[in-house]
């Protein structure tokens, strides 16, 4: 059998929304009391970088007031633990449903978090909770940051063309929420308060011919050279403290067409072949990057643009949260979509899809 003819296709996506939110306005009594020793220059600037951050919602693991309290990174942690099962699990079966799939016939698993620490990963976890098969295959992937939605997919999509006739899982589970630094008033961390908040999100992939999505026509990675400062977490007694570096968006910018165009082009495609953008939206600042260079190329990005709207930044689970609306569309056979995502390393996730 050619392998290289197997097609893989994307079936469903499942989503788990936890179960505290705020509007951004009603976060900034929290704001006041937090920065109540702050200078008044510095409290409003911090409330101005929370008010113009395009994020007009967002949902958390924790109550608002737990998040603005002092908690060990244990209590933290175990908060993160308990509750990213839960979300895991709502994801998992809400793409189930969608698929009309059932749990026994998933063959690979994959779980994505960076935003905690659990040994057993969360898979171990959903293979009880659902009862999945005793031989399905694990990989939990960790320490990926926001590209990670888009690496388990192409993980995914591996295995399953080298497996005809399989099934696989992805599961994004995220709360950034759990790593804010109450003693640290840094811009990485006041800027990562603002736009990030807590999700889940399941994708459910298959190389069985009777089922049907879009097919993954092509998968790859870029990484940018001498870049590991721009982007992570660094472990501290406290928890994992953001490295968030403000020039993110100009690299993005300066290797841009290097990213998107011999990758299409490897495809024998051009950018005005791509019907759809389904680009993970690290920030405002990002968004606005990628909205200018795809704007010169005719191009929009606003189902991102209102993924971050009305959920922030949710780290690799975003980007699917923009994947679903695309797959909840009726879009034409033949028509050409880009997935785009990044994160530490620093580096650039991109899967080429064709319904």
């Amino acid at each position: 059998m050619d392998f290289r003819k197997t097609e893989v296709k994307i079936t469903s996506v499942g989503k788990a929304i936890p179960q505290y939110h705020r509007e951004t306005q009603d976060i900034m009594p929290l704001l006041d009391s937090w920065l109540e020793n702050q200078e008044e220059r510095f409290r409003r600037k911090v409330k101005k970088i929370f008010t113009n951050a395009a994020v007009d919602k967002r949902y958390s693991i924790m109550a608002p007031e737990e998040v603005f309290t002092a908690s060990s990174f244990e209590e933290k942690n175990e908060i993160y633990s308990r509750e990213v099962i839960k979300l895991g699990e709502t994801a998992l079966k809400d793409a189930l449903e969608k698929a009309d799939w059932d749990a026994q016939s998933i063959d690979y698993i994959i779980t994505v978090s960076c935003t905690g620490i659990m040994i057993p990963s969360l898979d171990a976890y959903l293979i009880n909770k659902l009862k999945l098969r005793q031989d399905i295959v694990r990989l939990p992937v960790t320490e990926m940051g926001c590209a990670a939605g888009i690496s388990g997919i192409l993980y995914a999509n591996d295995f399953l063309k080298a497996n005809p006739g399989k099934r696989a899982a992805v599961i994004a589970v995220e709360s950034p929420t759990a790593t804010f630094q109450l003693d640290d008033y840094s811009m990485a961390n006041i800027v990562s308060a603002a736009i990030f908040g807590d999700g889940g999100a399941c994708v459910l992939l298959s190389s069985k011919e009777e089922d049907s999505g879009p097919r993954i026509k092509d998968t790859g990675m870029y990484h940018f050279y001498d870049a590991e400062h721009m982007m992570g977490f660094k472990l501290t007694n406290s928890g994992l403290k953001m490295i968030l570096d403000p020039t993110v968006p100009d690299t993005i910018a300066s290797h841009f067409p290097l990213l998107i165009n011999p990758f299409l082009e490897n495809n024998n495609l051009l950018i005005e072949h791509i019907n759809h953008l389904i680009f993970h939206p690290g920030g405002k600042k990002i968004v606005q990057t990628v909205e200018g260079l795809f704007g010169e190329m005719g191009k929009n990005i606003d189902d991102t643009k209102e993924v971050l709207r009305a959920y922030g930044n949710m780290s690799s689970v975003t980007v699917l949260y923009v994947l679903e609306r695309f797959l909840n569309r009726e879009i034409e056979n033949g028509e050409y979509g880009l997935m785009l995502s990044f994160g530490p390393g620093f580096s650039a996730q991109r899967i080429l899809l064709q319904w």
